[in-house]
């Protein structure tokens, strides 16, 4: 079987995803993509330019996968005659009509947001299979859909949503998670925590630095690793941040090789969560992985993702239950078996992923 997986955000997570199940497959698979910036420009014009590639290729797949970052009407319209009755499934890493803006951003000023989260309605109306990355994350489209819909004056089409619903299906992400196995080391004692997102405000590190100052203010001792994306615009906090927790501080900045990214996450031991949003959680699978203890918000894909005999140890209710948390497990973390956290990560290796991906795609044709 030959598969297209068309990517038109080839950077980070994206790539990742793309790479490793074409790495990973049983099938012949190629990859049309773009560079991974200017993600709105991405959304409005990139499927023109991914459906120029397309058209000038001799080689025809069987399947074409392509991701939420494209217009997929677009592209199909720009590419009818050689598409044909090939199925096309679109996999939604996120979506927009629930991913939270910027409080600034100037498409929220303009009052054109709106757009992107039709292009991924459209998108997944004309799409013959809806794949997401998560149960949180379908159910969310799904209902956040709905709302969506019901704000245009007439001609809602809200019976849309349950021919979307009717052909969407979870697909979770495939992880290199055995690369991280030829790094494996443990040589810090010290309890250590861990920031490994990317620096944004939707990962909510206001409420992360500001624990951490209540631990500091409480001398209660801790080292401290910030890896994760930094972008241009990252939030100011992380700034104030480097000079308040300097003597605490065992790496910060982004990790520009994934053996300096594993490194750091081998030597950490809690990985306290404060995101608001959150469609799936590489980042928090690899440290889990990686033998940190996750402290978590009990919302969001994390629910799914951890399963519920865990509860008790890692999932947190509030901000005071949050604190609370973080303490006990810098007292306790060495104390804590876990094997079983680990174990239920390795489910999403691709070594175990990609045998359901290939067997899902054999289905649809």
């Amino acid at each position: 079987m030959k598969i297209l997986l068309i990517e038109p955000y080839y950077s980070g997570s994206h790539k990742q995803w793309a790479d490793g199940f074409k790495n990973h497959s049983r099938y012949e698979i190629k990859i049309l993509s773009l560079k991974g910036q200017f993600w709105k420009w991405r959304m409005h014009g990139g499927a023109v330019t991914i459906a120029s590639k397309f058209n000038k290729m001799r080689w025809v797949p069987d399947i074409i996968l392509c991701t939420d970052m494209m217009d997929l009407t677009v592209f199909i319209s720009l590419s009818r005659e050689k598409i044909k009755d090939i199925p096309i499934a679109l996999y939604f890493h996120e979506n927009q009509l629930s991913y939270p803006w910027k409080p600034d951003d100037r498409d929220i000023k303009h009052k054109r947001d709106m757009h992107y989260s039709f292009i991924n309605f459209s998108s997944a109306l004309a799409a013959d299979k809806v794949l997401f990355n998560s149960k949180f994350h379908m159910n969310n489209f799904i209902e956040n859909l709905k709302r969506f819909l019901k704000s245009f004056p007439d001609n809602r089409e809200i019976e849309k949503v349950n021919q979307i619903k009717n052909k969407s299906k979870v697909l979770y992400l495939g992880l290199n998670l055995k690369k991280f196995d030829q790094l494996e080391i443990k040589t810090n004692n010290k309890p250590t925590l861990l920031w490994n997102h990317r620096w944004e405000y939707d990962k909510n590190p206001g409420l992360f630095f500001n624990t951490l100052k209540k631990l500091k203010e409480n001398n209660i001792d801790f080292k401290l690793v910030v890896v994760g994306e930094n972008f241009n615009r990252a939030p100011s906090i992380f700034d104030e941040a480097r000079k308040i927790f300097n003597d605490n501080i065992i790496h910060w900045g982004y990790a520009k090789t994934f053996d300096e990214y594993a490194d750091n996450l081998w030597k950490s031991n809690i990985l306290p969560v404060t995101s608001i949003q959150d469609f799936f959680g590489i980042s928090i699978m690899e440290a889990i992985y990686c033998n940190n203890l996750p402290i978590l918000p009990y919302r969001l894909s994390y629910k799914e993702l951890v399963p519920k005999r865990f509860k008790e140890l890692v999932f947190y209710e509030n901000d005071q239950s949050f604190y609370q948390k973080v303490c006990w497990a810098i007292n306790n973390y060495s104390k804590i078996e876990l094997s079983p956290l680990k174990t239920n990560a390795k489910r999403f290796d691709w070594n175990i992923m990609a045998p359901t991906y290939d067997d899902f795609f054999y289905d649809l044709i």
